[in-house]
This record gives structure tokens, C-alpha cells and sequence, in this order.
């Protein structure tokens, strides 16, 4: 007799991952609702009179091991407050990375100084000594180097390089807390540290920065910049230069001082996550995981593959729909679209009305912005793929990620 009952096909559940968009992939818990209840009952928001803020930037600095450290609305308003501090004339040539976030570039031309970028590691993403030196001439002002994904440049080449040359360097530690190069923090090496507390970092306010030094004359501008140039407990205060406010207020404080004693097991569970997918995935045909410098302490921001297009259909772009269609996980090809050079702001020179200010001090080579010069660049976002990543990851979602990374690899392998 013939079974005319339909077949049930079955196929395993799609796992939901931890997210750090919500509570899910975040720490955020009763110790930062207790010291937002004691910030809103004290009746005191600004951090001017505030102690929060205050509290939150002496356990930072020592945290990191340094003199100085202030907190500042956003991590973009970090990078401003550091550049502000350096000082550039316009014109005057700022070095930084073809790969990293808008809010990182802005503030460069806000301070009418013009952008150089520098090629990129197509393995690391991250700038070197060489492609920095490159770029480097009589108007270099300063160089910023972004520690991508948590994992470190490779400072003690590219301090050499700066320090031969006189430059300050800029790190950007936006996506680095607690990252190491050679035994020492990350923002803590440079002229300048730059950290953000923004919604998807390694701790957060949902927005908030920090920037860190050792330099006193560069603490006292960062101080004043961050507060308008006002001179808060000086003898005569004045507002000594052009400035903004990126003061922090007293509720993202709080949130950021009940936050920072978790900091150590975030990174500590990110890392042993990371160590066991590299594991599961070490060798898979077209899929290169993340190389690190055994100087290097990586705090894994996000998780990147490096994929073969010559091996696996459509290369990165391909693995991503993949992964998302057949296992509901999100991933980002390229990480950006495009390099940052290619955005209108920099193509177009849209800045200050027409006036195309400040590129209109621009040397051409500043601006020549031709592929030929970054093929890391170019290379690097072809074929990365940045994997969804946070600290409250579980063996059962490791095990998934891999799962879904080795059946869509095999289904794509040429």
C-alpha cells in the first residue's frame, strides 16, 4: 500500500543571537539603574557641578595608566577635541585612514585642516608605518591611526616613524577598549587617546566619548575645548579660542561609572568566544580568520573573515546573503561600501556652503584620490566580511555561526 501522506520537511529552528542593539547583547543592568537613580535624586545633571563625570574620567585615566582623561558627548566629539588640541593652521595636513567612520573625517575639516589618507593593511584593515610614511611632507600636522575592530596597529612602528619626523599621533581607540600592543593600552601610546561610549561598544552610554593623555599642555586644550574654552577654575576665566560644548552629561556618567568595572569581562568573553570560533573555522577552504600579531592583544569589536572570491561565489557579498537567507544572521560585506575618499563630502568637496573650504588650501596630492594609490584599500573591503559580535555570546551561538559559515561555504565553493 502507498503512503499518500505528505512528507513533513523539517529543518532546525533559526537561532536568535544576542544583540547590541538591546538588552540581549549588552551589560546594561540594576548597577546603572542604581547610580541614575542617585544622579536624578541629587537633582544635579551637568557635569560642571556634577561628581559622576568627574569620577567616571580619574577611573578611567587610571585604568589605562595615564594623566588625563575627559569625557565629551560622542567619540566623534573625541576625535574633534583631539585634533582642536593639536592645532592645526589651515591647510595644514592631517593623516588618517581610508577605512573608518564619517565621524572620525569630520571633524579634520571642521578644524580647516585636509585629510591624507593612507592606504591600509588588505589583511588587518589598519594603516601601517609604511603607508603613513608615504603620505607624510612639510604639512603634516598630525597622524591618526584607528585601531579597526579592536585590533591594534602596530604602534611601535608607526610611533618610530611619527617621532623621527617630529608628528603627534592621534589613536583612535573608538572600538578598542582595553586592546593591547606590545604589553600597553591602546590610547594610551599616542599624543592623544579617543574612545567612544556609543550604543555598539565594547561599554556604552548609548552615545559619549573620552580622550586620554599624558601631555599637560594637550590635556589643559582638551579641558577648554571640550567646555567652550571657558576657563572653569581659573583665577579670571575667560573663553580663550574658538570651542565648542562636548561636555558629558551627569546621566551618561553614571551609566559610564557602573559600566566600566564590567569592562575586563567584556573583553574577556569576547576573546574566548572569538578564540573558539577561529577554531571551528581555521582552515575552511576561501575563508581566511583573523590574523593577529603576537604582540598584539585583540578585544574583537566585531569578528571579520576574509573571504576568496576566486573560491566561494560572489566572494563576501555572497557569504553574507547567504548567511542571512538560510540563518537569520546579519553580516556586513565590506564593512563600508566604499573607501572613505569616495564619499561626496570628499569627492565633491562639499563642505561650507560652495566655498569648497578648506580643500581650496588642498596640495593636489592631498586630494588625489585615484584607486591605483590604495590597493589595500580597495582589496580590504572586497573581501571582508564583518561577522555580528558582542560579549554576551554563549558555545550554542559560536557553534551556530560556525555551522552556518562552513554549510554556506561548502555550498558556494566553487
Amino acid at each position: 500500500m502507498v503512503n499518500t501522506m505528505p512528507i513533513q520537511q523539517t529543518t532546525a529552528p533559526l537561532m536568535k543571537l544576542p544583540s547590541d542593539q538591546d538588552a540581549s547583547g549588552r551589560t546594561l543592568g540594576a548597577e546603572e539603574i542604581a547610580l541614575l537613580t542617585e544622579a536624578i535624586q541629587s537633582g544635579t545633571l551637568t557635569s560642571t557641578k556634577g561628581t559622576f563625570v568627574k569620577a567616571l574620567e580619574k577611573q578611567f585615566a587610571d585604568l589605562l595608566g595615564v594623566k588625563y582623561a575627559y569625557a565629551c558627548s560622542s567619540g566623534s566629539a573625541a576625535v574633534h577635541t583631539a585634533i582642536a588640541a593639536i592645532d592645526p593652521e589651515p591647510g595644514d595636513e592631517i593623516i588618517t585612514t581610508s577605512i573608518t567612520d564619517m565621524g572620525a573625517l569630520t571633524p579634520i575639516l571642521y578644524q580647516g585642516a585636509i585629510p591624507r589618507f593612507a592606504d591600509v593593511d588588505p589583511v588587518t584593515w589598519n594603516v601601517t608605518a609604511k603607508t603613513i610614511e608615504r603620505c607624510i611632507n612639510d604639512r603634516t600636522k598630525a597622524i591618526i591611526v584607528t585601531h579597526l575592530f579592536g585590533n591594534p596597529c602596530n604602534m611601535t612602528e608607526i610611533l618610530a616613524v611619527a617621532n623621527t619626523h617630529g608628528i603627534p599621533v592621534i589613536e583612535d581607540s573608538a572600538q578598542a577598549f582595553l586592546a593591547q600592543h606590545d604589553g600597553q593600552y591602546t590610547g594610551a601610546m599616542g599624543a592623544v587617546g579617543c574612545f567612544s561610549l556609543q550604543q555598539g561598544k565594547h561599554i556604552t552610554t548609548g552615545e559619549g566619548g573620552l580622550v586620554t593623555t599624558n601631555d599637560d599642555a594637550l590635556a589643559r586644550r582638551m579641558f577648554l575645548y571640550i567646555n567652550k574654552a571657558f576657563g572653569y577654575g581659573d583665577p579670571n576665566p575667560d573663553h580663550y579660542f574658538i570651542a565648542l560644548n562636548y561636555r558629558m552629561n551627569e546621566l551618561q556618567g553614571a551609566v559610564a561609572l557602573a559600566q566600566l568595572p564590567k569592562l575586563q569581562g567584556v573583553v574577556d568573553r569576547r576573546r574566548a568566544a572569538a578564540a573558539k570560533l577561529t577554531a571551528k573555522l581555521q582552515g575552511l577552504p576561501g575563508i581566511a580568520t583573523p590574523q593577529l600579531d603576537p604582540r598584539n592583544l585583540h578585544v574583537y569589536w566585531k569578528y571579520c573573515l576574509r573571504v576568496d572570491a576566486s573560491l566561494i561565489a560572489e566572494g563576501a557579498v555572497g557569504l553574507a546573503r547567504k548567511l542571512k537567507a538560510e540563518k537569520g544572521i546579519f553580516s556586513a560585506p565590506r564593512y563600508i561600501q566604499k573607501p572613505a575618499f569616495q564619499c561626496e563630502i570628499f569627492a565633491q568637496q562639499r563642505t561650507f556652503g560652495n566655498s569648497h573650504f578648506p580643500f581650496t588650501l588642498a596640495q593636489p596630492a592631498a586630494v588625489d584620490y585615484n584607486p591605483n594609490l590604495f590597493p589595500g584599500t580597495f582589496t580590504g573591503l572586497e573581501e571582508v566580511l564583518v561577522l555580528p559580535w558582542n560579549e554576551a555570546y554563549t558555545d550554542q551561538h559560536i557553534d551556530y555561526i560556525a555551522e552556518a559559515v562552513q554549510q554556506a561555504v561548502r555550498s558556494l565553493a566553487y
